[in-house]
């Protein structure tokens, strides 16, 4: 019995290259996935740039001062000169060096003992979430470290929402404040259409993925004219060039940034409701081109219910004044310290 070979059959297969048009049907079909792939993948390389760029930041600027650890929040500040006592208390988004820079510090070091702190979440002092952090807060924070690093009652200088926190040192650490310099101050809870989107970063969750994320980019872009309009109606001062911006842009920064702004004006409502029982020498001190805090709304106003206080008006000058006219600030330092 012969046996046919057992011959394998050769099956030809077409393959045919997918068309155009089933690609392009398959993106359609996915395109919100690979939209939010792409989106994620994005921010996580944001946010990746962004801490990298915190750690280069402080590399580049470390630590210049000491520290004090007060109810387990550390704070960083500087101490200068010896001589009756000064606070510098900074505005907000930025830290002790707007003192620095500006020239207010070493002038006011020349007669003065002066301590200028990094405020709760600037600079190094740290902001612990566990805590609201109310002008009244921080002002208590601060009346804490000064005892504790053993400094009398102090001529107590706020710069923008600085002055938020210097007046309540004044209403409720009376002890520790001798008299307050109030530079370009925000007393009163007026309307601000900036409060909003600018406190974004400060919710829980979102807000630290934003500013983690996008944030810092923002900010980054809207900064030239945010400085611009804050020396307004004068010419940035080239001081201001040496601010160690790549600080103020560290996702950490920018959350307390936002915080501060949120806490702004439930801050001035509290406290304007007592600034009548204010009972030390105040004198306050406003840019009258001031393009971000209102001077009628404010300066002009709070000089009204401050029996004894003084306002002195700085021309041609804008909310960042003290870059212009440190010597000024210093002089107002040396009048309160006198009627103290």
């Amino acid at each position: 019995m012969t046996q046919k070979p057992n011959k394998k059959s050769h099956q030809h297969v077409e393959r045919t290259a997918p068309s155009k048009t089933s690609w392009l049907t398959t993106i359609k079909h996915n395109k919100g996935w690979l939209a939010g792939g792409s989106g994620a993948a994005a921010l996580a390389a944001l946010a990746l740039f962004n801490r990298a760029s915190a750690k280069r930041a402080e590399a580049d600027y470390p630590p210049t001062g000491d520290f004090v650890e007060v109810d387990g929040v550390r704070l960083h500040y500087v101490d200068r000169g010896e001589g009756p006592a000064v606070v510098l208390l900074h505005g907000n988004g930025v830290m002790l060096q707007d003192f620095e820079l500006s020239g207010v510090l070493e002038l006011a070091a020349e007669h003065h003992r002066v301590i200028a702190f990094d405020r709760p979440g600037f600079g190094y002092s740290d902001r612990p979430r566990s805590k609201v952090w109310t002008a009244a807060a921080q002002a208590d924070l601060i009346a804490k470290a000064l005892k504790q690093i053993g400094v009398g009652p102090a001529i107590v200088v706020g710069h923008s929402w600085g002055t938020l926190v210097a007046l309540a040192m004044a209403l409720e650490h009376r002890e520790a404040t001798a008299g307050l310099v109030l530079l370009s101050g925000y007393y009163y809870g007026t309307a601000r259409p900036d409060v909003v989107p600018s406190s974004i970063p400060a919710i829980p969750v979102l807000g630290d993925l934003i500013a983690s994320t996008t944030a810092p980019l923002t900010a980054l872009l809207i900064g030239p004219a945010a400085v611009k309009a804050s020396f307004a109606p004068a010419q940035i001062s080239e001081k201001f060039a040496s601010f160690p911006k790549s600080m103020a842009l560290r996702p950490s920064q920018v959350r307390a940034t936002a915080a501060d702004t949120a806490m702004m004006i439930p801050s001035a409502m509290a406290l304007s409701k007592r600034y009548a029982e204010l009972d030390l020498p105040v004198i306050i001190m406003a840019g009258e081109g001031d393009l971000i805090a209102h001077v009628g709304k404010h300066s002009e106003r709070l000089v009204g219910e401050v029996g004894g206080a003084e306002l002195r008006m700085v021309a041609e000058q804008g909310h960042l004044f003290h870059y212009k006219v440190p010597e000024q600030v210093v002089t107002a330092i040396a009048d309160a310290r006198r009627s103290a």
